[in-house]
């Protein structure tokens, strides 16, 4: 059976990657459709929670398809000392399906949700309470804390924009698109629909075998290979993170050991990397052997919350929780997944998780301090964990800006090669022969004098070239420089070239006169202009910013680079009054002379 959006929507979907690929052969992705639930179970109070769990289990064992989730405040059926916030119910809701379905077409509405999301947490708030988190493990209170805080949106009003069902299922995919694989599961249990791509497993429960991998330790990618490399080779050594995450091996360890037979938990695999698209994550795995008579209900007491999301102690820390967070965490933080006819149950941590209810979207951030946390940094993290709900949320084309001479693209290979990177970092669909189709026939078109081409590519994978008549460039050019750091410098919206530009648009010269704004990084490093690439003239050598510095990998700046023109070296703002050349250069325009804006010189030598 297929669905699309001609069938009836489904209320679940699962798309869950095997825990154990790679360990033991692996198996398919567990990836089903649900239908129409034929019960629906629901626990309001503390007092229902485990016996609806008790009930799932039973209705999985009798060959039912269980799937649902358990908000992060149902932590006090499991113990009465956790302490949460109070006022989200339900606390856990399961629908009951006789059957799975294959997983349909994605033929939903390929339209992205545009959403402004915004955190009423503002940076000088967050430094306040990681400052109380740190005077608190100085004094012995808790060794890690989890803290989080949720960013919100509204999207248009649904009658406007369709089915609500049908918009969530269109964000899912997106945000399946933003960032692909991990524990992904759609659930709409009427008052809401949650929209999970989770990374990290909670537990996998099978044939008495129990595997926990909890998520802890974050950087963010590299601007190069290389560099990204280097980033997981530090994050797998850095001392802080291997902290961060041994702490919660060991809270982990004694939660399973409370379920586990004698001496058989067992810690196979430490410290591991996982590349996402905006970061590096480090898990570590914890198995052990169930007793006997084992429940999932005694699963649940043992394990929830997950110890990564709460911090270590468990009891400690949940305190701190409940003191500093304002609202309920819901889903997030919770459980999320499925129990299989038979019994066996995996569950993720709904992180990286969207919750719709009516025009309202949530989706909440956070990260573990311990004594080794620098509130910077910590906020610099939650920014790279928030770029795959950005994304997705953020309707963009891929975007390339050719040079057509009397029917003869410039550099067309280099193009269409960074095209086609950036179509696999953003997950769009990539046919080079439906591209180049799209080129010639515009060529055909405008054989003789010359364009700026415009070459669009969007997420299906549909191609779009336009042509401007080019005007002649000019032999010298004036820039002016940023007044401000551009704080995106390190963000994929920099590294890939799309037509999402509203953090380069705010440097857009005002002045006539003036071609373009050099643009630097929070750290004080030139990287770029807003529409090009910089070389300066420093020591008697001419330079460009490395990638790591946070900038596009031009064309024109990679031919630069080759043919010696140029070599990569960092400039930072205290450099510039040795500088005594400056250049715009990229692939539309070629190597163009420039000199500073008359009136920013003293600001270019000040700053």
């Amino acid at each position: 059976m297929t669905l699309t959006t001609a069938a009836v929507l489904p209320s679940a979907l699962i798309d869950f990657e095997d825990p154990h690929q790679g360990a033991f052969g692996g198996r398919p992705r567990l990836r089903h459709a649900f239908g129409e639930p034929r019960l629906v179970l629901q626990a309001d109070t503390l007092s229902e929670v485990r016996p609806l769990l008790d009930a799932v289990e039973a209705h999985a064992r009798q060959g039912a398809w269980c799937v649902g989730t358990v908000r992060y405040e149902a932590a006090p059926a499991f113990d009465p000392a956790f302490a949460v916030q109070t006022g989200n119910q339900p606390l856990a809701w399961f629908a009951v399906y006789d059957q799975a379905l294959p997983w349909p077409e994605p033929d939903w509405s390929a339209d992205v949700i545009a959403l402004q999301w915004q955190c009423a947490l503002t940076k000088p708030g967050f430094d306040t309470v990681i400052e109380q988190l740190l005077h608190g493990i100085a004094r012995g209170d808790f060794y890690q804390v989890n803290f989080t805080a949720p960013l919100t949106a509204a999207h248009q009003d649904t009658e406007a924009q369709g089915d609500p069902a049908q918009t969530a299922l269109s964000m899912f995919r997106a945000l399946q698109r933003a960032q692909a694989g991990g524990y992904a599961a759609y659930l709409n249990t009427g008052d809401e629909h949650i929209l999970s791509v989770s990374p990290e497993l909670f537990f996998d429960w099978q044939d008495g075998v129990l595997l926990a991998r909890p998520m802890k330790g974050t950087a963010p990618r590299g601007a190069t290979p290389d560099d990204d490399l280097a980033a997981a080779n530090a994050l797998k050594a850095s001392p802080k993170e291997r902290a961060e995450n041994v702490m919660i091996v060991d809270l982990l360890r004694n939660d399973l050991s409370r379920i586990a037979q004698p001496f058989s938990v067992q810690v196979p695999r430490l410290f591991h990397t996982q590349a996402l698209p905006a970061v590096w994550q480090m898990t570590s795995d914890i198995t052990a052997r169930t007793v006997a008579g084992c429940r999932l209900s005694d699963v649940f007491t043992a394990l929830f919350p997950c110890g990564s999301v709460t911090g270590a102690p468990k009891v400690q820390a949940m305190r701190a929780i409940q003191a500093l967070e304002t609202q309920p965490r819901g889903v997030y933080c919770g459980a999320l997944g499925v129990v299989k006819p038979g019994g066996a149950a995996i569950f993720n941590v709904p992180i990286r998780t969207v919750t719709l209810r009516g025009r309202q979207a949530r989706c909440s951030i956070g990260s573990g301090i311990t004594a080794g946390s620098v509130a910077a940094d910590e906020w610099n993290e939650w920014r790279y964990k928030q770029a795959f709900v950005r994304r997705a949320t953020t309707p963009f084309d891929l975007l390339e800006t050719l040079g057509l001479q009397e029917g003869y693209y410039l550099n067309l290979g280099s193009h269409l090669a960074r095209m086609a990177q950036a179509a696999q970092h953003f997950n769009y669909a990539w046919q080079q022969d439906c591209v180049k189709a799209a080129l010639q026939t515009l060529s055909a078109e405008h054989a003789t004098g010359a364009w700026r081409v415009r070459l669009l590519l969007d997420e299906r994978g549909r191609a779009l070239a336009q042509a401007y008549a080019l005007p002649a460039t000019p032999a010298r050019v004036r820039l002016r420089l940023a007044d401000r750091p551009l704080q995106e410098a390190h963000g994929e919206f920099v590294r890939f070239k799309t037509t999402h530009r509203p953090h380069y648009d705010a440097f857009t010269p005002l002045e006539e006169d003036v071609f373009d704004t050099v643009l630097w990084n929070a750290q004080r490093e030139i990287t770029e202009c807003t529409r090009g690439n910089i070389a300066l003239q420093l020591r008697g050598q001419w330079v460009t910013p490395p990638l790591r510095c946070g900038l596009l990998p031009g064309v024109g700046r990679a031919l630069a680079l080759q043919t010696g023109r140029v070599i990569e070296a960092v400039v930072s703002l205290d450099d510039l009054p040795a500088v005594t050349g400056l250049a715009f250069l990229n692939s539309l325009r070629g190597w163009v002379d420039a000199h500073w804006a008359d009136k920013h010189t003293t600001l270019a030598l000040s700053l």
